[in-house]
């Protein structure tokens, strides 16, 4: 039987291992923290063999809560992991030159259980500096910890924490993707489905790996600030919600705030929600939703705007309320 893979499947595990050198000296992943104090947000970015970002100003914040210092000399992880890469790009390389389809299989099993491996420590070390606090802290709150999304959103206290993958993290996900496409390639050379099942098994993965945020974050009355007034959203039936393409989660009093916050900015946006009128804990995709504007609907910021699930909704509300229908779009031209 023939063990020598295409001339494509080389190619692709040479480009696999140039991705894992150049991980080497890019951060693999970034923690951003934003509060009303902090309106132009503090992150810590973690490279392969060290912490950088605002590493001093965070660890000040955490003394308060509890949480112990944050110090890279303290992680076992900073002292292999570059090797660690270098092994999986000295190992792909290999696999490219030497061509063997057994190699292609052992990369692909250990890669897998790397990532696996990885996350699963990073959660490990996220959990222990979340939930191992110092009682004799100056702020105690009963039952709270304050463990940093493993990837997403997270609201502690008064601030946003948003974990994602950085450009190092980034090139993970393709290398594995390059990988899974080498198998692809070699699949028929394969007696059973094995590859094709691994290798779909495997984009799954890295697609809830690389899914930063699924839907829209629960709006905290009273507690979360607008992002474009900075007071605290008070009223339950008019809060909205923006979502980037990367997951950070944007909070409003009511549609006014949202639309002054994209005129101001230049942020990708994937999705942006407001509270139901007659639901207030429900969130409203704007593609989805029905608006209806009069001088009777009042919110936060003297926006006059209410929206609903439905048409129904909708025709009820303008009932009680008066005022006319009116689309998203027309409303953001205003």
């Amino acid at each position: 039987m023939n063990h020598k893979m295409s001339f494509i499947s080389r190619i692709l595990m040479l480009v696999s291992g140039a991705l894992m050198v150049i991980a080497i000296f890019v951060p693999l992943w970034r923690i951003q923290m934003e509060a009303p104090q902090y309106p132009e947000g503090l992150e810590l970015l973690i490279y392969p063999n060290k912490i950088t970002g605002n590493v001093d100003v965070i660890n000040g914040l955490n003394h308060y809560i509890g949480m112990k210092k944050i110090h890279y000399e303290d992680f076992v992880e900073f002292k292999v992991l570059p090797y660690l890469i270098g092994f999986f790009g000295l190992f792909f390389f290999i696999t490219g030159f030497v061509a063997n389809r057994k190699l292609l299989w052992g990369a692909f099993i250990a890669f897998l259980l790397f990532g696996v491996i990885s996350m699963v420590d990073f959660w490990l070390w996220e959990y222990d500096y979340g939930h191992n606090l110092d009682p004799n802290a100056a702020i105690k709150v009963p039952g709270m910890a304050y463990q940093p999304p493993l990837i997403g959103f997270k609201q502690l206290l008064n601030f946003g924490a948003y974990s994602y993958p950085a450009l190092g993290g980034w090139l993970f996900v393709v290398a594995g993707g390059l990988i899974m496409a080498a198998l692809f390639v070699e699949r028929k050379a394969t007696a059973s489905g094995k590859a094709i099942a691994t290798s779909v098994g495997l984009i799954l993965m890295f697609g809830q790996l690389s899914a930063c945020q699924n839907g829209p974050v629960p709006i905290n009355i009273g507690k979360d600030a607008c992002h474009f007034c900075k007071m605290t959203i008070s009223d339950v039936k008019f809060g909205a919600e923006l979502i980037t393409d990367k997951g950070k989660v944007y909070k409003f009093d009511e549609y006014h705030c949202l639309k002054g916050f994209l005129k101001k900015n230049t942020a990708t946006v994937a999705d942006m929600y407001i509270s139901d009128f007659f639901a207030p804990n429900q969130l409203i995709n704007t593609k989805q939703a029905f608006f209806l504007q009069g001088d009777k609907i009042h919110g936060p910021m003297n926006g006059n705007v209410a929206v609903f699930s439905s048409e129904t909704g909708r025709k009820k509300g303008q009932e009680t309320l008066g005022g006319n229908p009116i689309s998203w779009e027309e409303l953001m031209n205003q």
